[in-house]
Order: C-alpha cells, then structure tokens, then sequence
C-alpha cells in the first residue's frame, strides 16, 4: 500500500461541478452559532455532493471569512442560499416535493440508514449546537432522524452528526434509485 498524491486523486475539477448530477439531499442549517461548523458541513456538502445547502436563522454565510477556515473552498462549489425563517423554507420545499427530514433526538426517530427509498429527495435539517431544532421547525417536519450513540454523552457535534447522516442517506438513496443522475425526479 502507498498513499496516493494529489495528482492521482481523481476528481472533478470545479468548473465542472455545477454541471454534476446531484445526490436527491439539500441541506438546512438552522441557527448554527458556530461559522466553523457551517464551513465543515460545506466542506461535508462538496463531499457528498448534495443539491442545496440552506442557511436559516441567524447562521453564518461564506461571506464570513472565517468560514473558509473550515470549508476550504468547498463553499465555493455548493450551491447555498440565505434565508430568515426556516419554516416557510421547508414549507416552499415540501411543495417542490421533498420530504422534511429532522436530525433531532424525538420520540419517533429513525435512523438515518432506515429512510424509506420513497423519502427522497430529501431536506436534512440541522439546528443549532445546544438546543437542537427549534420545536416549531420540528413541527414543519416529516420524519425526524436520529444516529445511534454507545457513549454518556447524548449528542455528536452538529457538523460531525451531519457527516454521518448525509452519508447515510446518499448510501440509502444509491441503493435505491442508482447513481444520481438515474433516478427519475420529482
């Protein structure tokens, strides 16, 4: 075994990621406080290579400079829009026909692993470091998701939780529908 260079690394270049077909998940990030979370959620969107990310609440933008700490350019290759109240946001998205997933400790969640292939595509909200999603977004909500934990603590890092659930869902949905790109959409 050898680790691989730079150069070996096969991947798109960034003019031509826009073009990409993406996996059927957008992002919302709900009141996050910490730009360095959101700069790692990006760097985990580019990654994953989902369709959206939206900024809801009072989270930071990649006008912040301090987000690229994190994002390492990756916000320069998501599409990301701002918007003030999430709850409308997932109202225009549910109309659009995405189900309105949560990533929240409630008393019906389900792992990210057990979405039912008919769910995408699929919104992921995230909310914020301490208190969670807010009570009226989980309201707005379709299914709420929950990662399993061994551990005494009763949370992950939010960017951390989202990492791992976004792979999740795109592992469930290519087993499902294919490669993105495959699979009709709504």
């Amino acid at each position: 075994m050898r680790k691989l260079s730079w150069d070996e690394i096969e991947r798109p270049r960034p003019e031509e990621i826009a073009a990409l077909p993406k996996h059927p998940v957008r992002l919302v990030v709900h009141n996050v406080r910490s730009i360095h979370n959101v700069g790692s959620m990006f760097r985990t969107s580019d990654a994953a290579r989902i369709e959206h990310v939206h900024l809801t609440g009072f989270t930071g933008t990649p006008e912040h400079k301090d987000l690229h700490k994190t994002a390492l350019g990756a916000q320069d290759a998501v599409d990301w829009s701002q918007h003030d109240e999430a709850v409308p946001l997932l109202h225009d998205l549910r109309e659009a026909g995405y189900t309105i997933a949560l990533l929240e400790q409630t008393d019906q969640s389900q792992r990210p692993d057990e979405v039912a292939p008919d769910a995408f595509p699929l919104a992921l909200v995230v909310g914020n470091e301490v208190h969670g999603v807010d009570a009226e977004v989980v309201d707005a909500a379709d299914l709420a998701l929950e990662l399993p934990q061994y551990g005494a603590k009763i949370s992950l890092n939010v960017g951390v939780a989202y990492g791992i659930a976004v792979y999740d869902l795109i592992r469930r949905s290519r087993s499902a529908h294919g490669p993105p790109g495959d699979a009709p959409r709504m």
